[in-house]
C-alpha cells in the first residue's frame, strides 16, 4: 500500500514516474536489459542523457551561455567544488546564513577562501535577513546563499542582487516554481529532494565562470572538464540520471513549472492556514519566509509528539518528525507531494486535537 512519504529527502517521487521505471527496469527501451546495465557511453544512454538536459533547459529556459553538468558528490561536495573553481587562494566570498545549510556551506567555504558573512538570519533562523540589511564585502568573487532551508523550513521571497555573481545551493526548491535563470553565476542542486533519486547533483553554471578552477582542483570537479566530457569524465550516476529525465518528462506533461508552482501554492497555504487556526500546532517562522516545500511546525504539548508521531504514521501519513537538530514536526510537500496528501495529513491534525481537546 502506498502511504504519503513527508520525508525530507530522499524525498516522494511521483507515482507515475515510479510505474514507468518498474515497468521498464527488466526491459528497457526493448533490449532485454535494465538502463542500469547498459554503458554510459553507448549510444541509447547518451540519447537518454541528451533528452534530460534538454528537457531541464527547457523547463528553466536556461540560456545557450551557460552548461548544465550532471555529476556526483551530492551537493556538500559543491560546498568545496564551488570556491574552488570560482576562487583563488585567499579570495573572499559573500555568504547569506539563513539556517543549517548555508552553514555548512560556508564552514566548508573556509576552507578554500575567506569569508564575509554579508547577513544573517540569527540564531533561531526563523527569518531571512532583507535586500537592505546586506551588507557586502565590496571584495566578494561571489555571494552565497541558500534559498530555501529545509531544516528551519525558511525561504526566500526574494533574489538578492550584489553585482558579483549569485551562487545558489537550490537542492530543496529546485523546480518548484519558474526561476530567471540569468540572475545568477552558478546554481547546484542535489536530486533527491525535487528531481529524482539520491546519488545525481545538477551544476547550472554560466560559461565565463568555467575555466578559472585553482591548481590542485580534482578533476572530476573541474567544471571546465567536467562540461568538455559532456558529464561523463568518468562513470556517472546513471540510473539517477534517467530517473531525472523521467521526472522532467512528468514536470512538461503537468504543465510545467507555473503549473506546479500553483499546486504548491495551494498545499502550502492549505497546511499553514490549518496551523495558524490551531491552537495544538504553531509555526514560529516569519509569515514572509515561510518555506513552501518544507513545513515546520511544533505541538503546543510537546509531551503529546510521540504519540502524534505513531498515529500518523498508523495513518499512512510517514516521515512526519523534525530534523534531529530542530525537533518538532516536518512535513516535506515537495513536487511529488498530491494536495490529496496534503489534505489528508490536515484532516488527521485536526482529529488529533480534537481527541484532546
Amino acid at each position: 500500500m502506498r502511504v504519503y512519504n513527508f520525508a525530507a529527502g530522499p524525498a516522494a517521487l511521483p507515482l507515475e514516474v515510479l510505474e514507468e521505471a518498474r515497468d521498464e527496469l527488466l526491459d528497457w527501451n526493448h533490449d532485454g536489459t535494465s538502463v542500469m546495465e547498459i554503458s554510459h557511453r553507448s549510444k541509447a544512454f547518451m540519447r537518454v542523457a541528451a533528452q534530460a538536459e534538454a528537457d531541464l533547459r527547457e523547463l528553466l529556459a536556461i540560456p545557450d551561455t551557460y552548461k548544465v553538468l550532471f555529476l556526483q558528490g551530492g551537493a556538500s561536495a559543491q560546498f568545496s567544488a564551488v570556491p574552488m573553481n570560482l576562487t583563488a587562494p585567499g579570495a573572499t566570498v559573500d555568504f547569506i546564513d539563513t539556517g543549517h545549510w548555508s552553514k555548512k556551506a560556508m564552514q566548508e567555504a573556509q576552507r578554500h577562501c575567506r569569508v564575509h558573512v554579508a547577513g544573517d538570519a540569527g540564531g533561531a533562523y526563523t527569518s531571512v535577513p532583507a535586500q537592505s540589511q546586506l551588507a557586502f564585502s565590496g571584495a566578494a568573487q561571489y555571494l552565497h546563499y541558500t534559498p530555501n532551508e529545509t531544516i528551519g523550513g525558511v525561504e526566500f521571497g526574494y533574489v538578492p542582487q550584489a553585482g558579483v555573481p549569485l551562487v545558489a545551493d537550490m537542492s530543496s526548491n529546485i523546480l518548484s516554481r519558474p526561476l530567471d535563470v540569468t540572475q545568477f553565476g552558478l546554481i547546484y542542486a542535489g536530486a533527491q529532494k525535487n528531481i529524482g533519486p539520491a546519488g545525481l547533483t545538477i551544476v547550472i553554471v554560466r560559461e565565463d565562470l568555467i575555466g578559472r578552477a585553482r591548481p590542485g582542483t580534482p578533476t572530476v570537479f573541474e567544471y571546465r572538464a567536467v562540461a568538455a566530457a559532456g558529464s561523463m569524465l568518468n562513470t556517472p550516476p546513471t540510473f539517477s540520471w534517467y530517473m531525472a529525465g523521467l521526472v522532467f518528462k512528468w514536470l512538461k506533461a503537468r504543465g510545467g513549472l507555473a503549473a506546479i508552482a500553483e499546486r504548491n501554492r495551494l498545499k502550502a497555504e492549505k497546511l499553514y492556514a490549518a496551523i495558524d487556526g490551531s491552537s495544538l500546532y504553531r509555526n514560529t517562522v516569519a509569515a514572509d519566509a515561510r518555506s513552501r516545500m518544507n513545513v515546520t511546525f511544533q505541538l503546543t504539548r510537546p509531551q503529546l509528539d510521540t504519540e502524534f508521531l505513531r498515529q500518523a504514521d498508523a495513518a499512512g501519513l510517514k516521515n512526519l518528525q523534525g530534523h534531529r537538530i530542530a525537533g518538532g514536526m516536518r512535513a516535506s510537500i515537495y513536487n511529488a507531494m498530491p494536495i490529496d496528501g496534503v489534505a489528508a495529513l490536515i484532516e488527521f491534525m485536526r482529529y488529533f486535537e480534537r481527541e484532546r481537546a
